[in-house]
């Protein structure tokens, strides 16, 4: 965002919390990597960041489903050519520090934790006791915001967040002994398991990057080591010897599962002092890879509404969270369904013939080739699926008449045999008795 304001020539100023990542030992927050798809890369297109940022990250081309049986069944994102990026979290943050701090407009303070703000003054107060008075502030500062806080306590500002019941925690699957990919790494690997899954993206290390998510139940069930391994053999026996057992052991006991959750809030400004932007205004599950690159579409808004005069801060987010919910049980459970890579299929096909009139949601909503808004494009999806599965029904429907009527039609005629050489045939083994 400070990018945005950089290249106009505003005076920037970046409050950060922590440390720099950059010259920090150990790195904090999330770890789920990140996917990086169409919305992101025209944020990054617009400060001459898509380039550097591509060149960082691994092309994904599909998802790739792992069976119990150990059977690998890819499943294409979209059309031929098309992907998302896995991106390294830490390596993206520090590459776009690198950048901001370029401008002789921006400043960066790191260790700033804000205690408070005036939403009338713009006077803002740290916990190092500095202050500042700004014009306006620009609050990217996650799901947790402490800026948003003031806009709890004003009327009529409308704010929610859900939990949902399902943890995450963060394994890794290492090079080989070769110091290659222990798996084909331009795919999404999915072990979907019904109500829990885990996923893991390929890095530029050759690492993968594996997030379990599990109901915290579940989590709360493997207590011991052997317990673990178990769990393992069970439900994920091929991904057990790639990560290794020391190793499993280690990670899965060293941090507890961690929370997810979404935040939904209207308005996201107050008046022209203050902004709330990314995950302090919309934070989302992140089962569609849309977090990141929904942040990064509000720069892209946020410098078209400068550029029209147009003080419409109200994005729809109700809509986003619905189809990131869909997408956590679509990856975690639809994948296993023949039903799902039947539709799958036959959306795709109708897309080939008919491709402005039929758009999978995928293509249109998540992995995102395109910038179509996301109420629009989950408007586009119920009514498509309304009208496939109409279309299939009547198929179905004709199919099984037309059958029925050619079976009947094609049944060879058994010939009729006059009553009297019945009686007749009745006399005679009447006869032998």
């Amino acid at each position: 965002m400070n990018w945005l304001r950089g290249v106009r020539g505003f005076q920037v100023e970046v409050f950060e919390s922590r440390e720099d990542i950059r010259e920090a030992k150990i790195v904090g927050g999330r770890s789920i990597n990140l996917a990086l798809s169409h919305r992101g890369r025209q944020a990054l297109s617009r400060v001459g960041m898509e380039e550097k940022i591509v060149s960082m990250g691994i092309p994904v081309h599909s998802r790739m489903i792992h069976s119990l049986n150990g059977k690998q069944s890819p499943i294409p994102y979209g059309k031929k050519g098309q992907y998302i990026l896995s991106v390294d979290r830490a390596n993206l943050n520090k590459a776009l520090l690198t950048e901001a701090e370029r401008y002789a407009n921006t400043k960066m303070n790191f260790d700033h934790k804000l205690q408070d703000w005036n939403s009338d003054t713009g006077l803002m107060t740290f916990l190092s006791n500095e202050s500042r008075q700004v014009d306006l502030i620009v609050a990217c500062d996650g799901a947790f915001s402490a800026i948003r806080k003031q806009f709890l306590r004003r009327n009529r500002f409308n704010y929610s967040q859900t939990y949902i019941p399902h943890g995450y925690m963060e394994l890794t699957i290492p090079p080989t002994n070769g110091g290659e990919f222990a798996m084909k790494p331009n795919f999404l690997h999915i072990w979907p398991r019904n109500t829990f899954m885990m996923i893991a993206l390929p890095n530029l290390d050759k690492t993968f990057t594996c997030t379990l998510f599990m109901p915290f139940d579940v989590f709360e069930k493997i207590t011991t080591g052997n317990e673990l391994i178990d769990f393992f053999q069970t439900y994920f026996p091929d991904a057990l010897p790639l990560i290794g057992v020391d190793a499993l052991k280690r990670d899965f006991f060293h941090l507890p599962a961690q929370a997810m959750v979404s935040v939904k809030c209207s308005p996201h400004h107050i008046d022209d002092k203050c902004v709330l932007m990314g995950d302090a205004a919309h934070a989302v599950v992140p089962f569609y890879g849309q977090g990141m690159n929904a942040g990064f579409e509000d720069c892209i808004v946020f410098d078209e509404i400068m550029d029209q005069l147009n003080e419409d801060f109200n994005p729809k987010n109700s809509t986003r969270r619905l189809l990131l919910c869909f997408g956590f049980l679509k990856m975690r459970a639809h994948v296993n369904s023949k039903w799902f890579l039947f539709r799958k299929k036959v959306d795709n096909f109708l897309h080939f013939l008919l491709p402005k009139t039929i758009v999978p949601l995928y293509t249109m909503a998540s992995v995102t080739f395109t910038r179509i808004r996301y109420h629009e494009a989950s408007q586009r999806w119920q009514w498509q699926n309304k009208v496939i599965n109409q279309g299939l029904l009547v198929c179905a429907a004709g199919t099984v008449l037309g059958g029925s009527y050619l079976l009947i039609k094609q049944t060879p005629k058994i010939p009729s045999i006059p009553l009297e050489k019945i009686w007749d045939r009745l006399q005679v083994l009447k006869v032998w008795q």
